[in-house]
């Protein structure tokens, strides 16, 4: 971003700013901490001029964040010495109905071995209650020590503070947005996720990275992109949200996705804002994958999903992610004849509501780091997770569109739910029709929510001729 635009920046958002530069994010890529945990710890640290004391903090996250290495010291001084722990981890609540007690696990440490060992105090669980029982893992400072009953050994959680740097006002955010032109504000989005606007040489491949970030603010949004390797996919993808869960390779199955009958717990897509298939080509499907692909229909259908006797919903958006190499670019090509055979049908294909061209996005290099001062990644990552409950928009959206009343109701539930996407990201200070001009909503919403879901509608025609030989997207225009 220019001097200018920083300066306005500053005026305006304050203390949500922190620098950023292709220093900082080396050092902490060396930690292994993601983008939002990053840029709390820099606001901690920084200095008026955005600078860090890398030993400073260095020896902050030694202390505070244990590594799985640490992990072992830390259970030995619990059990050996009964020193109780104090730390900064991810921890999920889940409840023992036999014995009426509220358990914890801390997933990134893999803790604890056995169900049933790892107790929650109900204080701390009512205390904390807005955090603790909300459907994902939460962040925070636990406390934990190991207390002996009936000849058998406990962890406790006897206290947790929860990771929660500031409050967060979405009005205050959605009116800040009229400070700046739709181009400086896509900007500053981009530096918001770690990205340099200046590093983009055409205002195609700034817009193509931002679709990647319409699942953050639009419930259950299916998009697939392929894309050339190091367009940065997987970071994207892993870094930016905590509300966000990628799957890299390997298997999956509908137990861990939708619902698993022996553990009777919730999957992935009822706990997370999106689900995230990268190097799709490379995952495989445990069990019977018939199974799998009448779960994935009915979810991207209508958001439930149905395991044995038991049914559920989930708000997640699934996201396809693949390599693709150059001589296959093309929408007039099978680009999906290397996904795996479960999205090989054309009924399952056409619930993904759009397609993202990622050979539009340019490999990622240095220019392209974010380097300057920025909203941090944490709080605009809570932003877009809480514009996700906002309704105005698709109000918004159903007003302002003309809709052919031979409309196919898929293509069009598609186009609208993109068009939302793009209005709460690009101008999300409109909350009544009147108030965005229709020029600009048909070319920064409605434009390329249509090309999306064409390319969908071109890859169906190849895929099924007999079905979806005319694959065409209804004429929908702006009013």
């Amino acid at each position: 971003m220019n001097t200018a635009l920083e300066d306005r920046l500053k005026n305006i958002f304050g203390d949500m700013l922190v620098y950023k530069s292709s220093g900082n994010a080396k050092f902490f890529s060396a930690l292994s901490l993601p983008s939002f945990m990053r840029d709390w710890l820099v606001m901690r640290f920084a200095d008026a001029d955005g600078k860090i004391d890398t030993a400073e903090v260095s020896d902050y996250v030694e202390k505070n964040i244990p590594t799985k290495a640490q992990w072992q010291t830390i259970m030995m001084n619990l059990l050996r010495y009964d020193k109780p722990a104090r730390f900064l981890a991810k921890i999920k609540i889940d409840f023992d109905m036999s014995n009426r007690r509220a358990l914890f696990s801390l997933p990134d440490l893999v803790f604890p071995q056995k169900k049933n060992e790892a107790v929650a105090d109900w204080d701390v669980v009512e205390k904390n209650s807005k955090y603790l029982l909300s459907p994902n893992e939460s962040w925070g400072i636990v406390e934990i020590d190991c207390r002996k009953e009936k000849n058998k050994s406990f962890f406790y959680l006897t206290d947790f503070v929860p990771f929660c740097p500031y409050e967060i006002e979405l009005s205050y955010y959605t009116e800040a947005r009229k400070n700046f032109s739709v181009d400086e504000w896509a900007d500053i989005i981009l530096s918001a996720v770690d990205y340099n606007p200046k590093g983009y040489e055409t205002p195609t491949q700034k817009f193509s990275m931002l679709k990647r970030l319409l699942p953050f603010v639009e419930k259950r949004l299916n998009l697939i992109e392929l894309a050339p390797k190091e367009t940065g996919k997987s970071y994207f993808f892993s870094q930016i949200s905590k509300y966000g869960w990628l799957i890299s390779g390997g298997s999956i199955t509908r137990a861990k996705m939708f619902y698993d009958i022996s553990k009777k717990a919730t999957g992935l897509v009822s706990h997370y804002d999106y689900v995230a298939f990268d190097e799709i080509q490379s995952i495989t499907f445990k069990g019977d994958a018939s199974e799998m692909q009448g779960a994935l229909k009915g979810y991207l259908e209508s958001g439930e999903y149905r395991v044995g006797s038991s049914r559920g919903t989930g708000d997640a958006g699934l996201i396809l992610l693949g390599n693709i190499d150059a001589y296959s670019m093309s929408e007039n090509k099978n680009m999906f004849v290397e996904l795996p055979e479960i999205f090989q049908e054309s009924a399952l294909i056409d619930r993904f509501h759009g397609f993202i061209k990622g050979w539009n996005i340019p490999k990622m290099r240095e220019n392209l780091k974010a380097n300057g001062w920025a909203l941090n990644t944490e709080y605009f990552g809570e932003i877009l997770h809480l514009l996700r409950d906002e309704l105005c928009y698709r109000a918004v959206v159903d007003e302002l569109l003309d809709v052919p009343k031979n409309a196919a109701t898929r293509d069009t539930e598609a186009i609208k739910r993109i068009c939302t996407g793009f209005l709460k990201l690009l101008f999300p200070h409109v909350k009544s029709a009147g108030q965005i001009d229709a020029e600009d909503f048909k070319k920064f919403c409605l434009n390329p929510a249509k090309e999306m879901r064409s390319v969908i509608k071109m890859q169906l025609g190849i895929l099924d001729p007999g079905e979806f030989g005319q694959a065409v997207i209804p004429d929908i225009k702006v009013k």
